[in-house]
């Protein structure tokens, strides 16, 4: 049985003497609510089944290191549409940590959608050489965003990691701006 806050009940009897009533009137309501919620948690959840999805990252600083957002945008290139897109600040981080943490917020996005081939473009020619095991990750700070993407991966039948020019990224790179821009890092004056 659900408890009720105090005021509510209160509400509840002025509207209703009967308990029958009141009884009745909370369970249509609370199945309306759940039916409600679960067409949105379906509308929200609906997956792409099999095909190829797009997925386009960039991640940026403002001074390296300095303040740091990341952009991603997953695309369906068989309707032409995009299909979700995230931006965030992340506070002050490297380029470098900026584009993996980028990679790793779209995946996660292309995650939901369970495509048979995911493509990811970038236009850090360095995380793609080093994601494509052309080249070490050296630096520890980068390492456990590696790790993190190869996990990830396992979720994709086929994924690929392919370098773009940064002009061919310019819808990912004006949310990494976007994000930036709209929360602007706080400036403080020196006594």
């Amino acid at each position: 049985m659900i408890r009720l806050p105090a005021s509510l009940e209160r509400k509840l009897k002025e509207l209703f003497s009967r308990a029958e009533d009141r009884n009745r009137f909370v369970a249509e309501v609370l199945t309306v609510a759940l039916e409600q919620q679960d067409l949105q948690f379906q509308r929200d959840e609906q997956p792409s089944v099999g095909g190829t999805l797009h997925l386009f990252s960039d991640g940026g600083s403002r001074g390296n290191p300095g303040q740091a957002a990341v952009g991603a945008i997953l695309e369906d290139p068989a309707r032409g549409e995009i299909i979700r897109e995230h931006y965030e600040r992340i506070g002050i981080e490297t380029n470098n940590v900026a584009e993996y943490r980028a990679l790793v917020e779209g995946m996660k996005m292309a995650k939901r959608y369970h495509p048979n081939r995911l493509v990811c473009h970038l236009d850090s020619e360095l995380i793609v050489k080093q994601l494509n095991g052309e080249y070490r990750v050296k630096m520890p700070t980068l390492k456990p965003f590696f790790d993190e993407i190869n996990e990830l991966a396992t979720h994709f039948e086929d994924i690929s990691y392919t370098h773009i020019p940064r002009s061919d990224n310019y819808r990912a790179d004006a949310l990494v701006n976007k994000a930036l821009d709209e929360h602007p890092a706080p400036h403080y004056e020196r006594p």
